[in-house]
């Protein structure tokens, strides 16, 4: 038998060093050749690393979170042969694994609920909790001896033993509000439990129900690392650096919205669109005027000197809420592209994120971000800025509201507008003229598509 050194190659390139962000094994596993055996995140991409050999992995260079320089050993496997040592590896770069946690500590971790209890079988939990009108998998209350006699008759006395409860969801999710068991509530002359009857209990009973036992939640502690770690860097350098204002409008989007639906009803095959491909082109239409906007301010050693890089194509970053965290895939060329483009283009990078899939060059050469937290986006939003972009636009909540024409008062749709800027490189007035200028498009959306 031989051990094999299996070193972290070049990922990308200027790319040092990368963080663990899974093991897909562990020491003493069995790994075969090409079968996953890390992924590794970089400050572009995660990266899945896989065996070049077969074998049993001895020694990991580490646990999740920690950076491992490139060119370091990430794992040694036993392999039959002789010792051998990828060609590419760097001869000076070395790993210390003495300190290597023993495999028995590391199944512990892995496996904090190995002591726990057995849990019931699929469907014990269930019957149970159904009967009471509460939730799969909650503690059964425990009964109030006095019920039963206030009540005329012991639990399920009316309709037997184990039978279940019949209600509606309606009447099982009030009476789960007021802390009542339905077994202990007499059902009307049907079997079938009314809220007539919950009124009838809660009379008996002093208007009064009780609320089930519920264990708390156990406290735990979440180790920050991968794209969680990323983003937390990313936006507190963000603000540590540059210094945010932001600016809000209220816009009137009546029109906008009119025009989205009549183009919907006319879409046939094509995507079916939401206001943010209407936006952008808004915005694409608009930031040829304002260059200072469409732009970033390369400043790498924070110091508050550098080099802003004016864009003259729209390279539009969209924030997308992923299980991992914000990414920010990037709409390259959005100047170029039509409403239905657009939209094809937003979902596919949106899905690309969420699964994982975008490259690093999908993520990466921002020239301009948009957030919008579409139904949640709340009344007014202050977005950090997508360093080293110099602003970030952020829609807000589309609200219906009574507006004022002369004497005359009519329904509208409104939302707020949010923009955060780099005062380093944007003026208020800047700023200010944008916005004023996209909401002209905005609220006469026939200007959109003319020439």
């Amino acid at each position: 038998m031989a051990l094999f050194k299996f070193r972290l190659p070049d990922i990308g390139e200027g790319i040092a060093e990368a963080e663990i962000v899974a093991w897909h094994v562990k020491v003493g596993d069995r790994i075969e050749e090409d079968a996953n055996l890390a992924d590794m995140m970089t400050d572009k991409a995660t990266v899945e690393m896989e065996s070049p050999v077969s074998g049993v992995v001895v020694e990991l260079a580490g646990e999740v979170g920690d950076m491992v320089p490139i060119g370091s050993t990430l794992a040694v496997i036993e392999v039959e042969g002789e010792d051998e040592e990828p060609s590419t590896a760097r001869a000076d770069a070395r790993v210390d694994l003495s300190q290597e946690i023993e495999v028995e500590e590391r199944l512990d971790a892995e496996n904090p609920d190995a002591d726990l209890p057995p849990q019931p079988q699929a469907g014990e939990g269930t019957r149970d909790a159904e009967r009471r009108g509460g939730g799969v998998g909650e503690e059964p209350p425990i009964p109030l001896p006095h019920e039963a006699a206030l009540h005329g008759s012991p639990p399920n006395a009316a309709r037997g033993e184990g039978k279940k409860v019949l209600a509606s969801p309606a009447v099982r999710a009030r009476a789960t509000d007021l802390g009542i068991d339905l077994a202990h509530v007499k059902p009307s002359a049907d079997g079938r439990l009314r809220h007539a009857d919950l009124d009838a209990y809660l009379r008996y009973n002093g208007g009064q129900g009780y609320a089930p036992a519920r264990a708390a939640r156990a406290d735990e502690a979440v180790k920050v690392i991968g794209m969680r770690r990323r983003i937390a860097e990313n936006m507190a350098a963000s603000k540590r650096v540059i210094p945010h204002f932001t600016y809000v409008e209220e816009i009137e989007v009546t029109k906008l919205e009119e025009l989205r639906a009549d183009l919907n009803a006319n879409r046939g095959s094509r995507p079916k669109l939401t206001m943010l491909p209407l936006l952008i082109v808004a915005i694409c239409r608009t930031l040829p005027d304002f260059p200072m906007i469409n732009a970033r301010y390369d400043d790498a050693d924070g110091s508050g000197a550098g080099i802003v890089n004016r864009s003259g194509a729209v390279h539009l970053g969209m924030a997308t809420q992923t299980d991992a965290g914000l990414m920010v895939p990037v709409i390259r060329d959005a100047q170029n592209m039509n409403v239905w483009q657009l939209a094809t283009e937003i979902v596919r990078l949106a899905e690309a994120a969420r699964t994982g899939k975008a490259t690093s060059a999908e993520m990466s050469g921002g020239t301009l971000t948009i957030t919008s937290l579409g139904a949640l986006g709340g009344v007014a939003t202050t977005p950090v800025i997508n360093r080293p972009e110099v602003a970030i636009i952020g829609p807000n909540r589309i609200v219906e509201r009574p507006v004022f024409e002369g004497d005359d008062i009519r329904r509208a749709k409104l939302m707020n507008l949010s923009m955060s800027c780099d005062h380093r490189v944007v003026d208020g007035w800047d700023a200010a003229s944008f916005v004023q200028a996209l909401k002209k498009l905005i609220e006469t959306p026939v200007l959109l598509f003319a020439d």
